[in-house]
């Protein structure tokens, strides 16, 4: 099937049997790396609500929308999202990700005038992953901030998704910008999987991309804070493995009702950042966060020992 919406060919709409099977995955693989059981369970119920339905799931959401889904027994709007973006575009980011498959830069660089620098740019500062979401973006100003994205690229940007959406009679709903969480909330997920990791207490998944052995080297963590789902995982782009630092960026995802959010935490490597964690993009939160605490709690809160 097409990466996520890439309709240069049409993609080819999914059965319920379809989408519950692909539900059932994400359920397996949660389950599988560790996750909290009850979305485990959350992942279970949908698939068979979906593959019960007495009509297509599509046509439910072309005549009642993300609502339609939200009226079926154990469907939130986490679920709800994921299951319109499966039905339109033929993939699911985060069971990509579970998978080892982490395909959002490829999918830009496809974009008129965007190319893989400028691909792997987006994603960091704005940690968005699919095509609908960059569409979004180009729409609401954020694109246009990105350096690079002049209002000639932005404009192509624009034209180029437009065209590739044009047959769908409801395009998937991108979802709002996430709500950024707490520096301490991102730091300290940071910190349980570095933790977890240096113990050899993750499950690990095999990547795709610069994984030539096959070998399952990533350590992967599913956590949760209050009812906020993330997902942790070290950086293996381009980037990273050019800069030698697969060891140590470490890449934070959101999947829960704030459907979404991505945010990148590295070593800082000069000034008053020396040594220390910080969230790429939120670099003054960080500041701010550190001015507040004394090095006895940055020590305990920043140290794997």
């Amino acid at each position: 099937m097409n990466a996520d919406g890439d309709t240069s060919g049409k993609v080819a709409p999914l059965s319920n049997l379809d989408v519950g099977a692909a539900l059932d995955d994400a359920s397996d693989l949660l389950e599988e790396q560790g996750a909290n059981p009850f979305r485990v369970r959350a992942y279970r119920r949908a698939a068979a609500t979906v593959r019960g339905l007495d009509q297509p799931v599509r046509d439910l959401l072309q005549q009642q929308g993300l609502d339609g889904l939200l009226r079926l027994p154990g469907i939130g709007q986490s679920l709800a999202h994921s299951i319109d973006h499966l039905v339109h575009t033929g993939s699911l980011p985060m069971l990509d990700r579970m998978r080892g498959e982490h395909v959002a830069e490829q999918m830009f660089a496809t974009v008129a005038d965007i190319g893989p620098k400028l691909a792997a740019r987006i994603h960091e500062a704005l940690g968005i992953e699919t095509l609908a979401e960059l569409e979004a973006a180009a729409r609401d100003g954020r694109l246009a901030q990105v350096p690079g994205m002049g209002e000639k690229r932005v404009q192509a940007v624009r034209e180029t998704l437009a065209g590739r959406f044009h047959h769908l009679l409801q395009p998937p709903v991108p979802p709002a910008p996430a709500e950024q969480p707490a520096i301490e909330e991102l730091l300290g997920v940071d910190r349980e999987y570095r933790k977890l990791a240096a113990k050899n207490r993750l499950p690990k998944i095999a990547p795709q991309q610069f994984n030539p052995t096959g070998a399952a080297w990533l350590p992967i963590l599913h956590t949760v804070r209050a009812d906020r789902h993330y997902t942790a995982m070290f950086s293996n782009t381009a980037h990273a493995h050019q800069a030698g630092t697969t060891q140590d960026w470490v890449v934070i995802y959101r999947d829960d009702a704030a459907h979404g959010g991505c945010w990148t935490v590295v070593t800082g490597a000069q000034g008053k950042r020396l040594g220390r964690r910080i969230v790429r993009g939120r670099e003054q939160d960080c500041d701010a966060y550190y001015a507040k605490h004394s090095r006895t709690q940055m020590q305990l809160d920043f140290h794997d020992d």
